[in-house]
């Protein structure tokens, strides 16, 4: 067993010193201290949302404010500052946005991470997601296989309290370990997504040259449901010791409160903190509102040698301390922005010339209409089933592959029902009393929404750059943003607008999705058409992995090539994304890292 020690200089040195209390540096403080290393976890925000009441507060906070955005609930901080939904396109926010286009995604920087408002969808990826260039000519090659990955994945979803059935996901070449299932049964499907899937299953659409038969899908999600064997689920938590009975009996099983985004009311979600509560707090030091702003190296050897960081007190203040972190090794899973962001200020890991490059996102398009019966919107999760069968297949030579999402929360995301619906009806239908009631009752019942989310491959010059004119509260730069959609990536939105046409049509389903809507999204052209795109908060490459360190940042561990004792965690490691969420990828990859730093340390 590890202990702490402190050298000549009377710091204190820990075995890990780990940035970031997202999923992945959770993940990676829980395994490393129940192997008897001592952790040090630095995170940039507030720890509020880690104890009960502090939850409570958000939740609150998110009742009582007119924005619903995902960032609605969570507290800011001065010296971490993060982006927010509605300053994303004018580059007046956290995001110093150079285009061509917009960058459309946020994240959340406090203990907990994006965790706190995801929506909890936790695919695997394909397997041949992991060889776009072999099999495709397009995009990089991964230097791992799914193979290689399914035992983690398999870890990640015992960890995260993922809530599927196998039979469901076997699909499109993803292959299960014999007699595997998910630790929890299938959220049931809504009341719209069987109407869906009597309405869809069977029909065909063409992608390419091939026709291709879809059927509506449960997702997995790590979300609680009804746990098989002996598992048992994670729901609320709270730090503190007298506090946890409080939480103990809430979250169990999600009550389906359309609220997974921004805040699951009751945390029947997986989020970081209840990774960290499993910890060994005996061997786990957090230390909140500590901002890492400097990597310290030694000149010769290239290992890392500390983090600097500004600690402050007052989220709202500018004032802060400097202090350093040492360790033996050290983890980044700050996020694949913050990670990047680090690293360029730092003036490290850049020979390659990729670090911040290859920057991606899912650039997300809506379709929505009025269904001819009522189908049950705003009830259970906000998404419990979609459209796979366009992730993979030969087309992706030539355009990207995309996933249908079926929404359960009608126009919310689209038009902002119902609050609009009402006020629509109000201010131009002139209704009131029994008639707006009836109307209501008609149309909010009736509401159905697509989110078709396109995959984009990497390009160098979608990055992420730093720049000493643009900083914030703490002097630490803000990231400056080049993005763009290529023509592989409009090429599947095209087909995806055209898919969901086709699927609105084969169920009878009014379109009213209207480009005018939701003009606050950034819009791009492609074949005549205007498409309004906005990012589903997948961040993925700025520090992708290789096996060759001359065109990657880290290899397969995600261990640096130029730093041997740092490892660079997160979706930003990603050499691809294919069309599933992130986070379990992410999640699965940071437990493979966690044990070879055990094995290293031990």
């Amino acid at each position: 067993m590890s202990a702490a020690s402190t050298d000549a200089a009377g710091e204190v040195t820990h075995d890990v010193v780990v940035v970031g209390a997202g999923v992945a540096g959770a993940l990676v403080a829980k395994r490393l201290t129940r192997s008897g290393l001592r952790v040090l976890l630095l995170e940039a925000g507030p720890a509020t949302a880690s104890t009960f009441d502090g939850y409570l507060r958000h939740l609150e906070t998110f009742f009582e404010t007119s924005n619903k955005g995902p960032e609605s609930p969570w507290p800011t901080a001065l010296g971490a500052p993060q982006p927010d939904t509605h300053d994303v396109r004018s580059g007046d926010g956290y995001f110093v946005q150079q285009g061509p286009h917009p960058y459309g995604s946020t994240y959340t920087r406090l203990q907990g991470g994006s965790t706190l408002h995801w929506l909890g969808v936790a695919l695997r990826m394909l397997p041949e997601d992991f060889a776009m260039r072999t099999r495709y000519g397009v995009g990089r090659d991964w230097p791992l296989d799914y193979a290689t990955l399914e035992p983690y994945y398999r870890q990640a979803e015992n960890e995260l309290g993922v809530a599927a059935d196998v039979a469901d996901q076997a699909h499109l070449g993803v292959e299960f370990a014999d007699g595997y299932d998910y630790p929890m049964e299938r959220v049931p499907p809504s009341y719209s997504d069987q109407m869906w899937a009597g309405a869809v299953d069977g029909m065909e659409v063409t992608v390419g040259d091939s026709a291709i038969p879809l059927k509506i899908r449960s997702y997995p999600a790590a979300r609680n449901s009804v746990p098989r064997g002996d598992y048992e689920p994670v729901g609320a938590v709270d730090e503190r010791a007298d506090g946890q009975a409080l939480a103990r009996d809430l979250g169990q099983r999600c009550a389906g409160n359309t609220a997974c985004t921004p805040i699951c009311p009751i945390q029947a979600k997986y989020n970081a903190n209840k990774s960290l509560a499993q910890a060994d707090r005996d061997h786990l030091e957090i230390r909140a509102q500590a901002v890492a702003s400097k990597i310290l190296v030694d000149p010769v050897t290239g290992a890392v040698t500390g983090v600097e960081y500004q600690r402050y007190d007052d989220p709202s203040s500018a004032r802060h301390q400097v202090q350093v972190a040492r360790g033996r090794s050290y983890v980044l899973a700050a996020h694949a922005i913050e990670n990047a962001k680090l690293l360029l200020a730092s003036g490290l890991a850049g020979r390659s010339g990729m670090l911040g490059r290859n920057l991606m996102d899912h650039p997300s398009i809506y379709g929505w209409g009025l269904a001819p019966q009522p189908i049950g919107s705003f009830r259970g999760p906000l998404s419990t089933s979609g459209i796979d069968d366009l992730r993979g297949g030969p087309f992706r030579a030539r355009q990207a592959a995309f996933r249908v999402d079926v929404g359960n929360d009608g126009w919310r995301a689209t038009t902002g029902a119902p609050d609009t619906t009402v006020a629509e009806a109000v201010t131009h239908g002139k209704l009131h009393g029994a008639a707006l009631r009836e109307h209501l009752t008609s149309v909010l019942r009736r509401q159905v929404r697509f989110s078709l989310n396109v995959e984009q491959l990497p390009s160098p010059s979608n990055r992420i750059t730093v720049d000493p004119a643009h900083v914030d509260g703490f002097g630490n730069p803000r990231p400056v943003i080049s993005y763009d959609i290529d023509e592989y990536t409009l090429a599947g939105m095209a087909a995806a607008h055209r898919t969901y046409q086709a699927v609105f049509e084969r169920a009878g389903i009014e379109d009213c999705s209207d480009p005018e809507t939701g003009v606050w999204f950034p819009s791009v052209a492609y074949e005549g058409q205007e498409f309004r795109y906005h990012g589903m908060g997948h961040f993925a490459g700025t520090h992708v992995m290789g096996d060759d360190p001359t065109n990657s940042v880290v290899d397969a561990d995600q261990r640096s090539w130029e730093h041997p004792n740092l490892f660079v965690l997160g979706s930003g490691s990603f050499p691809t994304m294919g069309t599933s969420n992130p986070t379990l990828t992410l999640a699965a990859l940071a437990l493979r890292a966690a044990d070879r730093l055990t094995t290293e340390l031990r």
